[in-house]
């Protein structure tokens, strides 16, 4: 991986956030609201414990939904690791960089209400799996 990308969160495909979370409260875990996100398709909710990582489960809007990006995933192997994210200075110049390493842009850039309109991406790498690029407050 690249050295300037920093580690932000594991992100698990769940089938029902409010079943799964119990798992992690029990273990210690403050759950953050749930919140939807229309322009991704799926409902989400981080789980944060003192120096442990940060999770986000993301699941589809409801169980019939068979669009949501997540769906295939539950269905194929229920619920399951889906991705890793990192926090990027630059979006573009990190999909730049790792289109060089052969990983795959799945769509281009879009703003991500779970983390306050931020650019996410997600890219796909056969020897890695799925990433996510979170893009960071750029400082003037």
């Amino acid at each position: 991986m690249l050295l300037d990308f920093k580690f932000h969160h594991i992100g698990i495909a769940t089938h029902n956030i409010v079943a799964t979370v119990k798992y992690y409260t029990d273990a210690g875990y403050t759950a953050s609201e749930i919140i939807y996100d229309p322009i991704q398709n799926v409902s989400i909710c981080f789980l944060s414990k003192k120096e442990q990582p940060l999770i986000e489960l993301v699941a589809p809007p409801s169980t019939a939904d068979t669009e949501s990006p997540v769906s295939k995933i539950i269905k194929k192997s229920g619920v399951s690791l889906y991705h890793i994210c990192y926090e990027v200075n630059d979006i573009e110049t990190a999909i730049f960089q790792l289109k060089k390493k052969k990983y795959l842009p799945l769509s281009i850039p879009v703003n991500a209400v779970a983390f306050d309109n931020k650019k996410i991406v997600f890219l796909y790498n056969r020897d890695v799996g799925l990433i996510e690029l979170l893009e960071q407050s750029r400082v003037p």
